[in-house]
């Protein structure tokens, strides 16, 4: 980390290690401790792999919108509303860690505050104009990244919204088109600059060291109205002022519905500098509404409403092996699987290979969510996401994301 942190400028005092050092002290060895020996194996031997158990998981998209909108004392009072109607006074599971989560969560918002306040700004009131609304936004999503390094930190969807705010004050001549530019290239660049002081673990997953900072424009409406606005055109320009850059991940929500001028501008920028995703808003809709965002590089939560867990991905080629060789593991040499009898004839039979590997998917499906199920019980309990769960609702949604072999779904 301390290397990490030096290639990169940045100065490592006592009390970054101090922070660095306890979470992973806590969390992984926590993680390690409660895996059963099955557990360990299948993470050694690599039949679930990309496991989140040594870095923050990600996939949890705060709805950054809300800060400047409602301001962070109307958050709070919300929260501590949520927090004074858990349960029925029946002192439950459940009910104990709801509060405990909504405790941490008013923690966080005042800590928003005080950081923006050692900025020079008072976010406790909502935005009063467009500089403010994206200082505001920008806020949140810094408290979320200086206090997770999750593998997925994205942006959500902002464009739409920040253009209410630029177009009134335009219409009121106390902001012009180049200004507007500039407030969005500006915050396009803080998304292109966020950094983490990444474990070697992290590296041996991801090459590259992505963050996964995706932010959305377009798409339909449930009424059938588009929801392009000059926004849109202005964070895809950011493209063309500064250059391609694989940060934030630019993603058009598409339709062939979209204005054609739409379109043709988001071809023309995709051809120039190869830097824009497009997912299928048709596909998309119907299940998550209008106001969905990317919580990782494809996958959609409702914004606000729902959270994801990460879940790496379980190698069904290996699995296939374990298969034929009755649960050993043809490199470490080990049981890693149920020892079932290994299929010896000198040619393969699709039958009897089928057979054995409908079983051993079964064992390798049970072992993998179970392993998941124990990585985020960890995660929450040393190391929530504090501050990304203070700008979701409380009762909060949550799927799983799981992934076989380089295919998520």
């Amino acid at each position: 980390a301390e290397q990490a942190a030096e290639n990169y400028g940045y100065h490592v005092n006592d009390k970054f290690h101090k922070i660095f050092n306890d979470y992973h002290k806590t969390h992984n060895q926590a993680v390690f401790d409660a895996y059963t020996p099955e557990m360990k194996m299948a993470r050694h031997t690599h039949i679930v792999t990309g496991l989140p158990d040594t870095y923050g998981r990600g996939r949890i998209v705060g709805d950054y919108r809300r800060v400047a909108l409602y301001g962070i004392d109307y958050l709070i009072e919300k929260k501590q509303a949520d927090f004074a109607g858990c349960g029925d006074g029946t002192m439950t599971d459940d009910v104990i860690r709801l509060r405990e989560e909504i405790a941490e969560q008013i923690r966080a918002l005042k800590g928003m505050k005080a950081m923006a306040a050692a900025y020079g700004f008072d976010i406790s009131q909502p935005a009063g104009n467009a500089r403010e609304a994206v200082q505001w936004l920008y806020f949140g999503y810094l408290a979320a990244i200086k206090t997770q390094n999750g593998a997925a930190m994205s942006v959500g969807r902002i464009s739409t919204f920040l253009d209410i705010y630029i177009e009134r004050d335009i219409k009121a001549g106390v902001l012009t088109e180049s200004e507007a530019q500039e407030l969005i290239d500006h915050l396009v660049l803080k998304f292109r600059m966020v950094k983490f002081a990444r474990i070697p673990s992290y590296n041996e997953l991801f090459s590259g060291d992505p963050v996964w900072a995706t932010l959305e424009v377009a798409g339909l409406g449930q009424d059938g109205r588009h929801m392009v606005t000059k926004n849109d055109y202005r964070f895809l320009h950011t493209l063309e002022n500064m250059g391609p850059a694989p940060e934030p991940n630019l993603t058009v929500l598409y339709s062939s519905r979209l204005p054609r001028s739409f379109k043709a501008y988001a071809a023309k920028i995709s051809v120039k500098t190869s830097s824009v995703q497009y997912e299928n808003d048709d596909v998309m809709r119907p299940v998550w509404g209008d106001d969905y965002s990317i919580c990782c590089c494809v996958s959609a939560t409702q914004t606000g409403k729902e959270m994801q867990f990460f879940g790496a991905r379980a190698n069904l080629a290996k699995c296939l092996l374990y298969a034929i060789n009755g649960g050993m593991d043809e490199k470490f040499k080990v049981q890693a699987g149920p020892e079932y009898a290994p299929i010896t004839d000198e040619y393969l039979d699709y039958d009897t290979v089928m057979h054995k590997y409908d079983l051993m998917l079964d064992w390798l499906a049970g072992l993998y969510v179970n392993i998941l199920n124990l990585i985020q019980y960890m995660h929450d309990k040393y190391y929530y996401e504090s501050a990304e769960m203070a700008l979701i609702d409380t009762n909060v949604r949550r799927t799983f994301a799981t992934g076989i072999a380089g295919f998520s779904h």
